[in-house]
């Protein structure tokens, strides 16, 4: 029995070139920004090796995080691998908007908006694999 839900999936087809390239756009910048915040985690520059002493889940967190950073925007990047990496980072991102708002105060917005760009991304991506496993591609 096929669901709205089902059907709707059933008839999507890739993202059109214009929004491709928008889409190409919104990973390239996402990915740079968590490699850059990612190695910095990894690199233990001051800012970040304070800010998980005041998380107190340990310096082992910043070095999790870091990694998984870096790791999801490497995977951002790949076309095979970009829903694995938008799965890493919004949960990640989720993560970061919980410890603003509940454990270090200060602005969750920067987080947010990379969880709607990573959101956004792996969504429309996830769709157009949908897609091309039924054998839709570009109608």
């Amino acid at each position: 029995m096929a669901t709205n839900v089902s059907v709707a999936l059933g008839e999507v087809t890739r993202p059109t070139k214009g929004l491709n390239i928008v889409l190409w756009i919104l990973q390239i910048l996402a990915a740079a920004t968590f490699f850059l915040a990612g190695g910095s985690k990894v690199g233990g520059v001051a800012p970040m090796v304070e800010m998980f002493d005041k998380i107190g889940l340990g310096q082992w967190f910043r070095y999790l995080t870091g990694g998984i950073e870096v790791t999801g925007a490497i995977l951002l990047l790949i076309p095979t691998t970009v829903v694995l990496g938008g799965a890493l980072l919004l949960v990640t991102m989720v993560g970061a908007i919980a410890t603003h708002l509940f454990v270090l105060g200060g602005s969750p917005v920067p987080a947010i908006i990379l969880f709607v760009i990573v959101g956004t991304v792996t969504w429309y991506r996830w769709l157009a694999s949908i897609s091309e496993k039924n054998g839709r591609g570009n109608q």
